[in-house]
């Protein structure tokens, strides 16, 4: 399988990257954990701290967070790349054969058989990619802090 020594490297290269890969997955959500906290704990705070000094601080830790989270996606984009072109020299691809079937349309799998169906469900059939179903919480946020802030300020 792994003959000759440059094939070793490779492969202890695409280790290194898949375990890297997963430790910035692991900092990534203890990061969405610590922000998480920080926000409901000013919502919770905002009568004792002040909606205005609450919500203010609000928009600013969930920008923050928001831009880390983009931080991380491009981190994790470009990992997932150079893991990518490290399994074209592999004898298996299976993150790459994950991403494509994932990737695949889920309704076309199941439910061919009525055209309708799949139509009618396709938005919702897509596999949603963590980075953008997590970047939802802090918009949320934003904005419920963004009226509070309003409501304050009125």
């Amino acid at each position: 399988m792994l003959g000759s020594e440059e094939e070793k490297v490779r492969f202890d290269q695409y280790k290194m990257a898949i375990e890297m890969a997963d430790r910035v997955s692991a900092r990534r959500g203890t990061a969405n954990g610590f922000y998480f906290t920080i926000s409901s704990a000013l919502l919770a705070a905002s009568e004792s701290l002040g909606l205005a000094i609450a919500s203010g601080a609000g928009l600013v830790v969930t920008a923050a967070w928001w831009l880390q989270l983009r931080s991380y996606r491009n981190l994790n984009a470009a990992k997932w790349d150079v893991i990518g072109k490290l399994e074209q020299h592999l004898p298996a691809k299976p993150f790459s054969d994950e991403w494509t079937i994932l990737k695949t349309d889920a309704i076309e799998r199941q439910a061919v058989k009525f055209a309708w169906l799949t139509e009618t469900l396709k938005p919702l059939a897509r596999y949603a990619e963590l980075s953008i179903v997590e970047q939802v919480v802090p918009a949320l946020f934003f904005v419920l802090f963004a009226i509070s802030l309003g409501h304050a300020l009125t």
